[in-house]
C-alpha cells in the first residue's frame, strides 16, 4: 500500500499508445553504420533516411542532427518534431527495420509534413531490401 497523495497534485495519467521508448531507438553507433554501409536511402529533401533490417518485430528510429542544421535550439526542435512524426506513424509502418533520419539545413517543416517523410521512406526502403521494389535514390 502506497502512501496517500498529497492535495494539489493530479492523479498519474495513464500513459499514451504512441511513446518512444528506448527499444524503439536506434542507439548503437554499429546499427548506424550498418544502416550507412547498406546504401538504402531515401532523399526527401531537407532529411535522408537510411534503412536496413533489424531482425526484430518493430521499426526503430536513429537520429542525426549535426550542427550544420543550426544551434543547439534548432537542432533539438527538429529532433522532437523527426520523433514526434515516427511517434504518430510508427503502427503503420512495416516492422523489422532500422531507420536512421539524417537532417539537412533547412527551413522547419509542418509536422505532417515529416510524418509523411517518415511514412513514404519506411515503405520504399522496405520494398528496396526485400527486393520488391526498385533500388536507392528518391
Amino acid at each position: 500500500m502506497g502512501l496517500p497523495r498529497p492535495t494539489g497534485y493530479p492523479a498519474p495519467v495513464a500513459e499514451p499508445a504512441n511513446r518512444f521508448p528506448a527499444a524503439l531507438r536506434v542507439k548503437r553507433g554499429e546499427d548506424f553504420d550498418r544502416a550507412y554501409s547498406l546504401r538504402r536511402r531515401r532523399d526527401c529533401g531537407a532529411v535522408i533516411v537510411y534503412g536496413a533490417p533489424n531482425g526484430l518485430p518493430v521499426t526503430r528510429l536513429g537520429l542525426s542532427v549535426s550542427r550544420k542544421v543550426g544551434g543547439a535550439v534548432q537542432r533539438n526542435r527538429v529532433k522532437r518534431l523527426l520523433r514526434e512524426a515516427f511517434r504518430a506513424v510508427q503502427h503503420d509502418l512495416p516492422a523489422g527495420l532500422d531507420l536512421v533520419v539524417v537532417a539537412r539545413p533547412h527551413r522547419e517543416w509542418e509536422p505532417e509534413r515529416y510524418r509523411a517523410a517518415i511514412a513514404e521512406s519506411a515503405a520504399h526502403l522496405a520494398k528496396a531490401i526485400t527486393g520488391t521494389g526498385h533500388g536507392t535514390g528518391s
